[in-house]
């Protein structure tokens, strides 16, 4: 697993501090190879689990989940559909629902063999899909998420896509567009702006160029799905807590557009913006503060 071609893109003070080598686990689901990466032990009294993005894989993730790792937390992350090692029979046919339902059956397999609280933690669109996660299931203690990309929104639809126009795509020309393209697929970085992943330039270029992240061809299937897919309303969602880290600087997806999601939420909710980070948090001062907010839900949810 690359993480460490990511990890290398840390402050300094990170990269060998809190940085957990993960072992490698495999976990059928539907025909499916899922790629699980993990650190940590069964006497750790907190988990975690981190879900990464539309341009990302476990070792993008996993140099943020170090924090978790190095003080008594046990942490995996998945490769979900279409990206890291995750071995998929029709990629294809992979859907945003798809990843919904994966994850949803991962988290209750979990759960079921392992009663120790579990914290979500979603990176980029993995935010969104994190939050409904807990909410289908209701098995997460916490969700924590750097960013709440609501494809209901037309103004986060258009921030998300390559091309500004496609938030104003209405509804049913995307589901026509899914069901009569939905099948071909193109690299990410075509569909996605991946150039502002980073306020470093060179990370924003890893990124859009790792064949197991953003240099991925996804179908426009997949995209169609996730804009026009209906998560659980803000309203209703009444039971775990979330937690907003989201980058101040981010150029990507705007923290405003999460913040008008998040203030909807029924349950507890805080925000806390990663000064000085781009979409993909790795600069100071932010790093500190997502690694000490980490630090300090995690304690918070030991039973």
């Amino acid at each position: 697993m690359e993480y460490l071609s990511y990890a290398q893109f840390l402050p300094p003070r990170y990269r060998a501090e809190v940085i957990v080598e993960p072992r490698s686990e495999w976990w059928a689901w539907r025909g499916h190879r899922v790629h699980v990466a993990r650190a940590g032990g069964t006497d750790d009294p907190v988990r975690a689990l981190a879900l990464h993005g539309a341009g990302g894989h476990a070792g993008l993730v996993w140099p943020l989940l170090g924090i978790g790792a190095a003080e008594g937390v046990s942490v995996a992350a998945l490769d979900l559909p279409l990206y890291g090692d995750t071995v998929v029979d029709d990629p294809g046919g992979v859907r945003y629902r798809d990843w919904v339902d994966l994850v949803c059956d991962f988290v209750v397999a979990e759960t079921e063999a392992d009663d120790r609280p579990l914290v979500l933690f979603g990176a980029s669109v993995g935010g969104m899909l994190a939050y409904e996660v807990a909410a289908r299931t209701g098995r997460a203690a916490h969700v924590v998420a750097t960013c709440l990309a609501d494809p209901s929104d037309p103004a986060m639809r258009r921030a998300m896509a390559r091309w500004s126009v496609t938030g104003a795509v209405p509804l049913p020309v995307l589901a026509a567009t899914g069901a009569v393209l939905g099948r071909v697929r193109l690299p990410v970085r075509w569909l996605a702006d991946l150039a502002n992943m980073s306020l470093d330039p060179a990370v924003s270029r890893h990124c859009a160029t790792d064949p197991r992240g953003g240099g991925v061809r996804i179908p426009l299937g997949f995209l169609a799905d996730f804009l026009r897919f209906e998560h659980t309303a803000p309203e209703r969602f009444t039971t775990t807590p979330v937690t907003l880290v989201h980058p101040a600087e981010d150029r990507w997806t705007p923290p405003d557009l999460s913040l008008r999601f998040l203030d909807r939420i029924s349950a507890p909710t805080r925000a806390v913006l990663l000064e000085g980070c781009g979409h993909f948090p790795l600069e100071e001062p932010g790093v500190t503060q997502l690694a000490d907010t980490l630090r300090e839900l995690l304690v918070a949810t030991r039973p």
